[in-house]
């Protein structure tokens, strides 16, 4: 069935940067909405960023500024640019896309921000 592939986690340096990508294949109808959240160690699963079809994005708080979410509706992708990485930016992160009949989730990838 649905298969979102995600990958450009990693180690990265504080003050660093991170590109994050989200590639769905399989069976599913239209996608409409994509998403990045992400879980800290300890912490609850949040929002990081989102992107409608028609372009509308919508950032947490914590990361206005710093990141920044693409999608193409076309390739059914989405890339979340992460830039002046903090500490508190460590977790896995999450792909999540939404289409007519569900919303899906990918396996998550880890991201440690640490020098």
């Amino acid at each position: 069935q649905v298969q979102l592939v995600e990958s450009g986690g990693g180690l990265v340096q504080p003050g660093g940067s991170l590109r994050l990508s989200c590639a769905v294949s399989g069976s599913f109808r239209f996608i409409n909405h994509m998403a990045w959240y992400r879980q800290a160690p300890g912490k609850e699963r949040e929002l990081v960023a989102s992107i409608t079809v028609g372009g509308t994005t919508t950032y947490a708080d914590s990361v206005k500024g710093r990141f920044s979410i693409t999608g193409d509706y076309a390739r059914n992708t989405a890339n979340l640019q992460m830039n002046s990485l903090k500490s508190e930016d460590t977790g896995v992160y999450y792909c999540w896309v939404r289409d007519f009949a569900d919303g899906y989730w990918g396996q998550g990838t880890q991201v440690l921000v640490s020098s």
